[in-house]
């Protein structure tokens, strides 16, 4: 199995983690667009050719069975035509976990924490018309997030400007008891231990990447796939890339298998 995954930097990382854990027998082929970071403030054109780019180098030169989108924003702007346009894969997107959240909050009060193109696009808005709609009782609290995903590819997780914007975009959250939290981008579970400083310990946090990692397993498994043997890790950059995020990221992971990390040039 084949795996190719990409997202504009090294937020999709967490749902390759995520997929080492459950996935065997594969090898994954992560590219982080770094050199066009970050998507979630980029036109829907742009995303869309980006995407496109990154799967059809993905086919030709790693000859991957799936394709994993793990980006939001990208998914809400390339999903529908990287479908369409490659039937012969499995193509995988991401989008927030709002049915989650509404699932675990106790008190129907849920935050929203995303990019401006994420909560501007139109599969977001449909997920929220549909979900709202089903739960008259749930009161979202939406909050775009300007300049987090570049704190955190500079490796400033824990830099006082970024505990600073996250304490501004959380206060009317906490002010009004949100009890459940979306990270809608996969950036952001990076700097959950902030989050819960800010909201407290027992705030509950809903990333994507395990409702991803085990919908590319069932649906590999339809494709003739054996979830046993050797996973390998590649990891490629299309531009500068903080090294020294990337080995605290991946010296986090358990996953037994190999992990290689080249620019994407070379």
């Amino acid at each position: 199995m084949r795996v190719g995954v990409f997202d504009s930097g090294i937020g999709g990382l967490t749902v390759v983690k995520a997929i080492t854990e459950v996935l065997k027998g594969a090898e994954i082929f992560y590219i982080a667009d770094t050199k066009f970071a970050p998507y979630g403030e980029k036109s829907k054109e742009q995303i869309l050719k980006h995407s496109f780019d990154i799967a059809n180098y993905l086919i030709k030169t790693h000859n991957i069975d799936a394709l994993v989108v793990a980006c939001n924003t990208a998914t809400s702007a390339a999903i529908k035509e990287l479908r369409e346009h490659f039937p012969q894969l499995i193509v995988i997107g991401t989008e927030p976990g709002i049915k989650p959240a509404i699932q675990l909050s106790k008190n129907g009060k849920i935050g929203i924490l995303a990019t401006p193109a994420t909560l501007k696009g139109e599969k977001y808005q449909l997920l929220v018309d549909v979900l709202s709609t089903s739960s008259s009782h749930i009161t979202l609290y939406e909050q775009a997030c300007p300049g987090l995903v570049q704190q955190i590819e500079n490796g400033k997780i824990d830099d006082e400007k970024t505990f600073l914007l996250l304490q501004n975009w959380l206060k009317p959250m906490k002010e009004n008891g949100v009890d459940t939290v979306v990270l809608g981008c996969t950036h952001y579970p990076l700097v959950e231990d902030t989050i819960k400083k800010i909201m407290g310990q027992n705030i509950n946090l809903i990333e994507t990447g395990y409702a991803i990692a085990n919908r590319l397993k069932d649906l590999s498994k339809d494709c003739g796939h054996f979830n046993n043997g050797e996973l390998k890790v590649n990891v490629y950059f299309t531009s500068y890339i903080n090294l020294e995020m990337i080995s605290k990221i991946l010296n986090s992971w358990n996953n037994g298998g190999e992990i290689v990390v080249r620019n994407i040039n070379e």
